[in-house]
């Protein structure tokens, strides 16, 4: 008997994988259809269960709807990102919130002395920042989840948005991301990826 083919050996039924995965693409252009409040509720309930470190949670999610919004961003994003940014149906700035461990005790009550492991501010900024970007790999996951398309950008002035949004100082942006439904020539040719045996080693 031949061994089963890899897609039968998932627990998610193969529509749900192209979902997820294999049809999914990063989108370049989008509809004039809505991104809804519903949606983004829904998508955070569902990816808000997986894990971070302490549960700690650091991802915060600025939505840019409204056009003034998007004039404060357009500035710091770079000019080959600039046009998708201003057109499409919502704009997300993803950011770490440096200082997420004094949720800790709510978050994480089995170690109540845990925000007090993290006192240090430089390492706290370290965690928040690796955590949050898990959390952007689940958010894309989830945006995919729900029918719609993303397209994550990183080339903006982190520094500049960070101040012009969260001059507070608690937040550092991570990630730009364009949401909505895929428009005409949303994709790219889909590029190569690393088969397992150039990607997972036994030892």
């Amino acid at each position: 008997m031949s061994a089963p083919a890899a897609p039968d050996l998932l627990a998610l039924d193969r529509v749900a994988q192209d979902l997820l995965f294999r049809a999914a693409r990063t989108a370049n252009t989008f509809t004039d259809e809505p991104v809804t409040d519903a949606q983004v509720t829904a998508i955070h309930d569902l990816i808000r269960y997986a894990p971070t470190a302490y549960n700690g949670q650091p991802l915060r999610v600025l939505l840019l709807r409204s056009a003034a919004a998007r004039a404060r961003l357009l500035p710091y994003v770079s000019s080959g990102n600039r046009a998708k940014t201003a057109s499409a149906p919502l704009v997300a700035v993803l950011a770490a919130d440096v200082d997420f461990h004094e949720r800790l005790p709510e978050l994480f009550p089995h170690r109540p002395q845990a925000r007090d492991w993290l006192t240090d501010r430089a390492a706290r900024a370290e965690q928040a920042r690796f955590n949050a970007t898990l959390q952007i790999g689940y958010l894309l996951v989830g945006v995919r989840a729900a029918g719609l398309a993303a397209g994550p950008m990183a080339g903006f002035d982190a520094a500049g948005v960070t101040g012009e949004f969260f001059p507070d100082g608690r937040h550092e942006a991570l990630l730009l991301l364009n949401l909505g439904h895929p428009g005409p020539d949303a994709w790219r040719e889909r590029l190569p990826r690393l088969s397992t045996p150039e990607v997972v080693r036994t030892l």
